[in-house]
């Protein structure tokens, strides 16, 4: 047997053994960076990682496409859910890496378990790397071409606790909207009939009082139909007064959620929601890399040295950035600017620019603000009070 000479490892090669952060990319979107490397490396238990599975992820079939870390195919296998799950076990410890797409939470938490360290990728930094066809073989080698690349980012696996507090944030956020949907739907029946009502969920009561009048100029099938609406509109706020209630609940009992609403303009949905969507704070680098992850960062198209800056990118983390814009305007309308020191930042900010895009601008802040919060674990300090300290 003929032995073939290995190549040493060169410069570039031995840098990437440093993990670090990326830049922000040219869309404003940041993410936490850890270098997956072309040679066998350390995994996290000590153990030399020699194989990286990429595995793409269905409800029945997986596709598996392992291969070194060089590239070299070693196997390719399409396995049923339970096989694959045994299939995983008998491998020695290994490099698994998935797409960031459903119950790939899950799969990387039982891969940890089986001793394989777990990388997960987005989606669309995969895609470029599909060859020709699309089907799962290609899928999975795609994924292990893409997380072979130096420059690669990854998205961070969630714990069993995140997922259980996003599940309880979108059961209520679909409830709002399944609310809105039946009080537009009221409205626009009383609106075909000659009744203009304003939006907002407060107006019900207008509504009340129009089919309760005594001389009511709709017909009885529209009353009958408008009160069922009503009652439904009822009994969605009920179950979402219950998932505000147990939100709140859980935002009081946690010291993370609890030091997050110090600061003004976080309240407990808020609060709940960066513990159950945003990474660990020890991913990013620095307060503006968070800001950018949320996309609440300016989207740059500059070319050849001439800088262009447009809107935020809102190419991160959507419910985050909401709840943060919201928190801003209630700083900035008629109650919340008595509280405004004159001469601050913020109030030479109202001054001179419209105020959604201060609120914007306030919302990049108090991103950066939790991430020195949740990073030096205090609460929060008002910067004026700091200098006049």
């Amino acid at each position: 047997m003929t032995s073939r000479a290995v190549a040493p490892p060169s410069h570039e090669s031995q840098d990437n053994h440093k993990m670090g952060w990326l830049p922000p990319s040219p869309d404003g979107i940041a993410m936490c960076q850890d270098v997956v490397l072309k040679e066998p490396r350390n995994g996290e238990d000590g153990e030399m990682k020699d194989i990286m599975i990429g595995v793409d992820l269905a409800k029945t079939v997986f596709q598996l496409h392992g291969a070194s870390m060089t590239g070299q195919l070693k196997y390719r296998q399409k396995l049923t859910r339970p096989r694959f799950r045994k299939f995983m076990a008998d491998q020695p410890p290994s490099m698994v890496v998935m797409e960031a797409c459903g119950s790939a939470h899950y799969w990387a938490r039982e891969m940890v378990r089986l001793g394989h360290d777990v990388k997960l990728i987005a989606p669309q930094y995969v895609r470029p790397f599909v060859k020709r066809q699309k089907n799962d073989a290609a899928d999975a080698e795609a994924i292990v071409i893409a997380a072979q690349r130096p420059e690669m980012r990854f998205v961070a696996p969630k714990s069993q606790d995140q997922q259980a507090r996003a599940v309880l944030f979108r059961a209520r956020e679909r409830l709002v909207h399944q609310r809105t949907e039946l009080v537009n739907a009221l409205r626009a029946v009383l609106y075909e009939f000659g009744h203009v009502i304003p939006k907002g969920i407060g107006n019900i009561k207008r509504i009340d009082a129009i089919l309760e009048e005594p001389n009511c100029d709709l017909p009885t099938l529209v009353c009958d139909e408008c009160r069922d609406l009503v009652k439904q509109i009822a009994e969605q706020t009920i179950r979402i007064d219950a998932k505000t209630k147990t939100a709140k609940e859980m935002a009081a009992a946690a010291d993370t959620t609890r030091r997050l609403q110090t600061m003004p303009g976080v309240g407990p949905l808020t609060a709940l929601a960066v513990e159950a969507f945003a990474p660990a704070m020890k991913n990013f680098k620095r307060g503006r890399d968070f800001a950018a992850w949320l996309g609440l960062v300016p989207r740059q198209h500059s070319s050849g040295g001439k800088e262009r800056l447009g809107r935020v990118s809102k190419a991160g983390q959507a419910d985050i950035r909401r709840l943060l814009i919201i928190g801003a305007m209630s700083r900035l309308n008629w109650m919340g600017r008595k509280t405004i020191p004159e001469g601050s930042w913020l109030a030479r900010m109202l001054a001179r620019k419209p105020r959604m895009l201060v609120a914007v601008a306030l919302a990049n802040k108090m991103a950066r603000g939790i991430w020195a919060m949740l990073t030096k674990n205090e609460n929060y300090r008002d910067p004026a009070q700091a200098v006049a300290a």
